[in-house]
């Protein structure tokens, strides 16, 4: 992407949030992530999102997330959009980032400081600052998981600013996702951050979602997101149904470490998860196997099927 105005075009439909996927020995896996990230490209899938939260960002050094930006750019090249997670807690971290991030010709997606006592004011100037430094804009990442939930009304007046093209959206309550489809929908492309809730948003008026879950089971979310943006509502709810059981361990289980485990189970690599973060437990992952083998027999085997 080289402008705001393409990457405004191009911030829309399905994004594949795409897990960072390390050796035993904790260094970036380059062939498994080029390998999951061409299955998704191949499928269709609209964009991928490299380096976000599931992507264990705060866990990683500048040089690694540098690393991981520049490798898949070289895997995905320009065939689909990337989103480049470069958030960090030092402004001048996710400055350069930022710039790095738009000279690649990816998206910078940038959260708010996550620092004790920030107003809204210094919200304002902070991604006003970051804006500056991306040739093609920003996306903001409306993070609550990270400490800071935005405001429909500070999301407004973050559209103004310029450079702004577009929100990633955590906060998924039903009346948090009205307010701002109806006060920036159109005005920047709004994307909801999670496939545990996708349903409404799209359905509200969203311009499409992220999903971390479409690492493991890309055929069940792409087939829901297809069915909902043609208006088969009854298919949509019907495949959002049959992985409920596999949102309840995310949930419970947490992530990015439940989709790393159930990409084990088809066997694709995940890769270990790097503290703080803990592998599932026995049990757990005793659990996982037999509720994957479960939703794979309700859903069949062209939209899951488990390694032997």
């Amino acid at each position: 992407m080289k402008t705001t105005d393409e990457a405004f075009e191009r911030s829309k439909g399905l994004f594949n949030i795409c897990v960072t996927p390390f050796t035993a020995d904790g260094a970036l896996n380059k062939e498994a992530l080029a390998t999951n990230m061409e299955r998704v490209i191949g499928m269709g899938f609209d964009g991928v999102l490299i380096g976000g939260t599931y992507g264990e960002f705060p866990a990683m050094t500048t040089e690694e997330r540098a690393d991981l930006f520049r490798t898949a750019v070289d895997i995905a090249g320009d065939r689909v959009p990337l989103l480049l997670c470069s958030a960090a807690s030092d402004p001048r971290v996710c400055r350069d980032l930022t710039t790095l991030a738009s000279d690649l010709g990816g998206l910078p997606m940038v959260t708010a400081p996550y620092v004790s006592e920030v107003t809204e004011g210094h919200i304002q100037a902070y991604f006003k600052q970051m804006a500056t430094h991306s040739k093609i804009g920003i996306m903001i990442y409306n993070a609550p998981g990270i400490g800071i939930t935005l405001s429909p009304s500070l999301i407004e007046a973050l559209s103004d600013i310029p450079g702004v093209v577009a929100l990633k959206q955590g906060d998924l309550n039903p009346t948090t996702v009205d307010r701002i489809v109806g006060r920036v929908g159109g005005k920047i492309r709004v994307l909801a951050a999670s496939d545990l809730a996708m349903l409404g948003p799209i359905a509200t008026g969203f311009d499409g979602f992220s999903s971390t879950n479409s690492c493991a089971l890309p055929e069940i979310i792409q087939g829901t997101y297809k069915a909902l943006v043609s208006g088969q509502f009854d298919t949509a709810r019907s495949l959002n149904q049959v992985w409920f059981p596999l949102r309840e361990l995310c949930r419970a289980f947490g992530q990015p470490q439940t989709t790393k485990a159930m990409m084990d189970l088809r066997g694709w690599v995940g890769g270990p998860v790097r503290a703080p973060l803990l592998p599932l437990t026995e049990t757990e992952r005793a659990t996982l196997t037999k509720t994957m083998a479960t939703v794979a027999e309700t859903a069949g085997p062209r939209a899951l099927s488990l390694a032997a």
